[in-house]
């Protein structure tokens, strides 16, 4: 892909580490309590009102088929701009900003993960970390 493709956001799942773009992010905020959508996909938490607009929330955590763990003081709601919209993932922390030394394409799988969730796999000095594609994840 090339070798240095600017600064992310590592977030973390479990014992997984993702990346998104840091032009992507709109802004980090606490957990807060989200109203639910009677009828939704399961990964689809709800909603949130942030600052007079109405933001989905959706679990990264449900996404990948991961079990929900209760949520804690580090979990955060990434909100991420998307196209014209706004839309908040939970994570379970939030790690640091991080550049690569190297990003290679993505295999097809990623711990248990479809590969087509992913734009590729970044090198950093804690070892691999996986680049979320926000169109796969956000609307599949």
């Amino acid at each position: 892909m090339g070798s240095n493709q600017g600064q992310f956001i590592e977030v973390g799942i479990a014992k997984e580490r993702y990346a998104i773009k840091i032009y992507d992010i709109h802004e980090i905020i606490k957990m807060q309590d989200i109203t639910a959508i009677p009828n939704s996909k399961p990964h689809i938490k709800g909603v949130i009102n942030l600052r007079g607009k109405i933001v989905p929330i959706i679990s990264l955590r449900n996404r990948f088929g991961m079990e929900e763990d209760p949520y804690s003081r580090t979990t955060r709601i990434v909100v991420v701009n998307h196209g014209e919209e706004i839309v908040g993932i939970v994570v379970d922390r939030v790690n640091q900003v991080i550049t690569f030394s190297d990003i290679q394409s993505p295999p097809e799988r990623v711990g248990g993960v479809d590969g087509s969730y992913f734009s590729g796999i970044g090198h950093s000095n804690g070892g691999l970390v996986s680049l979320l594609k926000l169109d796969q994840v956000l609307y599949e």
